[in-house]
């Protein structure tokens, strides 16, 4: 089951957890406030947790693995701790674990691009017209990279059929905004609140993924549920951007990983 970011939707955590659906049975969903999902039916960390276990018993499955990413840590941690009996295995990939706000990079244009209709129209345009430069508002707005690093980043998406696929795919994810607008805007209210997630509390096997150049969501999220989580597991991607486990040189050595982690932790 996936716990998707801000901007997301059903759309995007379909896109996220798909590494897996040749291995698993996916569960795609949109949390309160984006894509029809109603904001009432759970507006705080702990009424999202609870609606995924309710969840879960319309469907009648008793257990759940849960992949979370970015503004969707929150959630996942949440529900692990409240819902011990539910979840055998948790993966936090760029996910936040503690305070979150907008990252400096997100100026003004950024957001205006991001998190409007307009500018997501125009993000899609220039998908298909110059994908060149789609990806490095990308990379501009998620990733702390050298000029140097920014081209090799770059030339690696534009030129790997999965990365370039997943990116445009990704995009598509967050267009139209208004009817994620109430979701992603509910989720900054929770996350400017937040010091640390007591993840502490945490007892079903844990991998922490993270990219080491995250502008977005910081390293030290990645590190500090890691430090606090018993027993966890990590993956540091070395220069990986907020989306690393799918468009970095190093996504699919990650995947392999995460997915042998599914497999060893899998309930008989």
């Amino acid at each position: 089951m996936g716990s998707h970011g801000g901007l997301g939707g059903v759309d995007q955590c379909r896109a996220a957890i798909d590494f897996a659906g040749n291995d698993f049975r996916l569960l795609s969903l949109s949390r309160p406030g984006y894509l029809g999902t109603p904001l009432e039916s759970g507006k705080s960390l702990e009424e999202q947790a609870d609606l995924f276990a309710a969840v879960l018993d319309e469907l009648g499955i008793e257990k759940v693995a849960m992949f979370s990413i970015s503004a969707g840590g929150p959630f996942a941690y949440t529900f692990a701790i409240r819902h011990p009996d539910r979840i055998w295995a948790l993966i936090a990939a760029d996910a936040v674990s503690g305070y979150y706000d907008l990252p400096e990079t997100a100026g003004p244009v950024t957001q205006m691009m991001f998190l409007s209709d307009i500018g997501q129209s125009l993000l899609q345009k220039m998908t298909k017209s110059k994908p060149d430069a789609f990806i490095k508002e990308i990379f501009k707005s998620e990733a702390y990279y050298t000029k140097k690093q920014m081209k090799e980043h770059l030339d690696f998406v534009l030129n790997d059929p999965y990365a370039h696929g997943f990116a445009t795919a990704f995009m598509n994810t967050m267009y139209p905004y208004k009817p994620r607008r109430a979701g992603t805007e509910n989720d900054l209210k929770i996350t400017r609140k937040l010091t640390h997630l007591p993840v502490e509390k945490i007892t079903c096997p844990t991998l922490v993924i993270h990219g080491t150049h995250d502008a977005d969501v910081k390293f030290y999220d990645g590190v500090y549920a890691y430090e606090h989580i018993e027993n966890a597991e990590r993956i540091w991607i070395e220069e990986g951007s907020h989306l690393c486990f799918w468009i970095n040189p190093k996504s699919k050595e990650a995947q392999r990983y995460a997915l042998d982690f599914l497999k060893r932790n899998m309930p008989e």
